[in-house]
């Protein structure tokens, strides 16, 4: 029997209040993100500085750490018992981009066991070079055994199961709502946002996001208006628009009370579904006046999004 492999691919996040600092360090050095002609590393050590005081105090309203990883490897978990029930001899990894369990960790293991196959599937639905291509480029400078038996899943933001579990849960979400205003609900999508330039050079994130949020309305029938916008700018540079503070201002100006917020490029809950949409933006709307502000909870241990990963694979088993 053919022995294979899948390996997660995710962002990682800090374990500790501790980890922030070298956390962040790790991801102001990636070149796929952050491509500086020199010093690099001493952008990174200063930025990182800087910032951490004030990440580790986002981090503390949200238990100290990124439940990230416990996430990731729930659907590892799961995705290798899925496979495993199919009688198909399958190992599942994850590797994380900036913290444990680490590319390279994971690559350097998976290279010393003969496996037939390995697939490579990020738990990011949209490709981006600064998700998914800096996942897979971190893979290639790590793992040197046999590239042939390497088969890269660069996207699936059209899966119909991934749309379903995302559905599955705003209907959900839905239900959190008084009845009488259900009907009145303005679902806000709020995906994490790239640089303009990223988008001129060609990145196809912004497009799969876009086409992920009409395939999700298109399912439900365009059950509610809905409404796409942009979080976690960093820097000076311009960015996606509209951001989500200011979709909330906009609709609040509207007289539009009733908002179900959705974090449509995130596939777990971490910093920027449980702090910032659930704790800062929430400021925001009450600011505003907003009667009712919900955030979807995270696709996370979902059985729907579990089994379109089971199906990404086996189509390439």
């Amino acid at each position: 029997m053919l022995k294979n492999a899948v390996v997660l691919f995710n962002l990682g996040g800090p374990d500790s209040l501790h980890s922030v600092e070298p956390f962040l360090y790790n991801l102001f050095c990636d070149p796929d993100i952050f491509n500086l002609p020199f010093g690099q590393k001493l952008f990174a050590r200063l930025i990182s500085h800087n910032r951490a005081p004030k990440i580790c105090e986002e981090y503390k309203l949200i238990g100290g750490k990124s439940p990230i990883t416990e996430w990731t490897e729930k659907q590892r978990a799961m995705l290798q018992d899925n496979l495993r029930k199919e009688n198909q001899l399958t190992d599942v990894y994850m590797a994380m981009r900036y913290w444990k369990p680490f590319t390279y960790e994971v690559g350097t293991k998976v290279k010393s066991i003969n496996y037939d196959k390995v697939v490579l599937l990020p738990l990011y639905p949209h490709y981006s070079i600064t998700t998914t291509g800096s996942s897979f480029n971190e893979w290639k400078r790590y793992y040197t055994g046999d590239e042939n038996k390497l088969v890269y899943i660069n996207d699936y933001y059209l899966n119909e199961k991934y749309i379903a579990s995302i559905n599955e849960r705003i209907n959900e979400t839905i239900l959190n709502f008084p009845e009488n205003v259900r009907k009145e609900i303005q679902i806000v999508f709020s995906a994490h946002g790239t640089p303009v330039s990223l988008v001129k050079k060609g990145d196809p994130y912004s497009i799969h996001i876009k086409e992920t949020v009409e395939a999700v309305m298109s399912a439900r029938g365009h059950s509610h208006a809905h409404h796409l916008c942009f979080q976690s700018k960093v820097g000076p540079m311009k960015w996606l628009e509209p951001s989500t503070d200011n979709m909330i201002r906009l609709l609040a100006s509207q007289n539009k009370k009733n908002l179900l917020i959705v974090p449509i490029s995130f596939v777990s809950d971490h910093v920027e579904t449980l702090f910032e949409l659930d704790i800062q933006y929430r400021q925001t709307a009450n600011e505003c006046r907003i009667e009712n502000y919900i955030v979807m909870k995270g696709l996370n241990d979902s059985k729907l999004f579990v089994e379109a990963l089971t199906e990404l694979v086996r189509q390439k088993m």
